[in-house]
């Protein structure tokens, strides 16, 4: 069960060909130190960090670029250190205008999930070993990626406290200064802060990342880095998103996932020939109209639905579902997700994936209502944990006995008082020159594509700011970089974002 909390997630980066690698260490030696005891206790060092040089090719273009990977600390109030965050920095560095160069800062989610996900998989300058789809091949390891974001932006990947190599370092400091919605954007903030004062930044554009939780993050940063650290942002990019704290009701929950059954039973053939025969952005339509013209009124009756309509609804939600009727009426019309992912293919043997409906798993028992695992997420860890391994190593240089945490301990996770959704709103309001971008996978079923495009729609009930949001939906899942076809449209549906939310020469950010 504990698979389950972690599964809102993803995010992480890699790196490829090498014309050389200079080792820089600050303060300690990169190699863990040990005590001078039998016992030989690994010793956390928060700040220090290794350089090595890079060229790789993108769009068929080469790039240079310094790859820096280390950790910086988070300091208290009182300038001590009670923790330090593990980083990899990719800066071209044939660049001679570092001040109008972007900034992607990238979080990945979880809560409790290290910045792996996106960094080798999406945006980074090196992918890990996997087809075309996304299944893990052997033998693990990486490549080029010859559609990262590098040749256009710089980017730092950063792994929250308890992720990746990232750990506290003062037992006495409470948990809840890092493990919760509105403390995890507090500390990040400063640490953001921090590191584009080291690094020399202050003048470049910046944007923010952030891939399921990692919406929740960077929606709830844009407004603190603005507020506590007085630092503007050019973009905010929301992959996967969370609800962001957006309130939807009982009817709204119930009715809102099926377009994203719908584009599932599509993919598995489970539609009727009519549907079944339309590509899959034409299909869908429709689905969406009933979605928020029949289905949520005639759930905001409950029980006191006219029973023939109950039936004519029921009808409609098995034909776009790919579920029997009966199905539909035995669950009073709201289907639990466990339910559709158990039920879909179980006439043929098979569940399907949660994070990724395209992947299926194998249950011990045809019979119950939910899988007995997460088809995607365990396929996912097979390829991504050697791979990153392997990479921060021997490619990195960075050196270390302590484990790669991806899923950390970060629980329990204080999710009260999620206003992340109104904060970027209010930050969008304040600052003329932020932009917002949602990227969703169809085949999503823990953040779901229709949810988000319900976030944008609430988000600014003023309709003043949609001028400034845009959506683009992709055919895969949660990671939708993982196929081949959608790495490269996801990753050039940045650069046209960080492109078009630059200001023009003189263009004065007011309204």
């Amino acid at each position: 069960m504990k698979k389950t909390l972690f599964l809102l997630i993803l995010v992480g980066c890699i790196s490829t060909s090498y014309a050389q690698q200079t080792t820089v260490q600050s303060k300690e030696s990169k190699e863990p130190k040990k005590e001078n005891n039998s016992s030989s206790n690994l010793i956390f060092n928060p700040d220090q960090s290794v350089v090595t040089n890079h060229t790789t090719t993108i769009k068929g273009q080469k790039v240079p670029y310094k790859a820096t990977t280390g950790t910086m600390p988070v300091w208290d109030e009182e300038g001590k250190v009670i923790a330090g965050l593990f980083y990899t920095y990719y800066e071209r560095s044939d660049v001679k205008n570092r001040a109008a160069r972007p900034l992607v800062i990238s979080f990945n989610g979880g809560p409790g999930s290290a910045s792996v996900w996106m960094h080798i998989a999406y945006t980074g300058p090196a992918l890990l070993n996997i087809d075309d789809e996304g299944y893990p091949l052997q033998p693990y390891g990486i490549k080029e990626n010859p559609y990262s974001i590098l040749d256009v932006a710089d980017i730092v990947f950063v792994n929250p406290v308890n992720t990746g190599y990232s750990r506290m370092t003062n037992k006495e400091t409470p948990k809840s200064t890092f493990f919760g919605v509105n403390a995890d954007v507090k500390y990040l903030a400063d640490w953001i802060s921090g590191f584009v004062t080291r690094t020399e930044r202050w003048a470049s554009p910046k944007y923010l990342i952030g891939e399921s939780y990692g919406t929740t993050r960077v929606s709830g940063l844009a407004l603190e880095l603005q507020n506590s650290e007085w630092m503007y942002l050019n973009g905010v990019i929301l992959v996967s998103p969370t609800t962001l704290g957006i309130t939807r009701g009982v009817a709204a929950d119930a009715a809102l996932k099926l377009p994203y059954f719908a584009a599932t039973a599509w993919y598995h053939k489970m539609l009727p020939a009519d549907l079944q025969s339309k590509d899959l952005t034409a299909m869908l339509p429709e689905v969406e109209d009933f979605t928020m013209n029949e289905l949520l009124p005639a759930l905001s009756k409950g029980g006191f639905l006219e029973e023939g309509k109950r039936k004519e609804i029921a009808t409609k939600i098995a034909r776009y579902s790919g579920l029997s009727e009966k199905a539909v009426q035995q669950n009073n019309l709201d289907v639990p997700f466990n339910y559709f992912w158990k039920e879909l293919l179980r006439e043929q043997g098979f569940t399907i994936g949660r994070l990724d409906s395209r992947y299926k798993g194998i249950d011990s028992k045809d019979a119950g209502d939910r899988p007995d695992f997460n088809a995607e997420l365990t396929s996912w860890l097979h390829s991504f944990t050697p791979a990153i391994n392997i990479y921060l190593r021997n490619n990195l240089n960075y050196k270390t006995d302590f484990k790669y945490n991806m899923f950390g301990p970060v629980h329990p996770w204080d999710r009260s008082n999620d206003q992340t959704g109104e904060n970027l709103r209010q930050a969008m309001a304040q600052n003329p020159y932020l932009h917002v971008m949602v990227q969703a996978g169809y085949y999503d079923g823990a953040c779901d594509y229709f949810n988000s495009k319900y976030n944008l729609w609430q988000m600014d009930p003023s309709g003043k700011l949609k001028d400034r949001m845009s959506w683009k939906g992709y055919e895969s899942g949660h990671m939708m970089y993982l196929r081949k076809q959608d790495l490269e449209t996801a990753n050039e549906d940045i650069r046209e974002f960080i492109k078009q939310s630059l200001p023009k020469d003189g263009q004065a950010a007011k309204y």
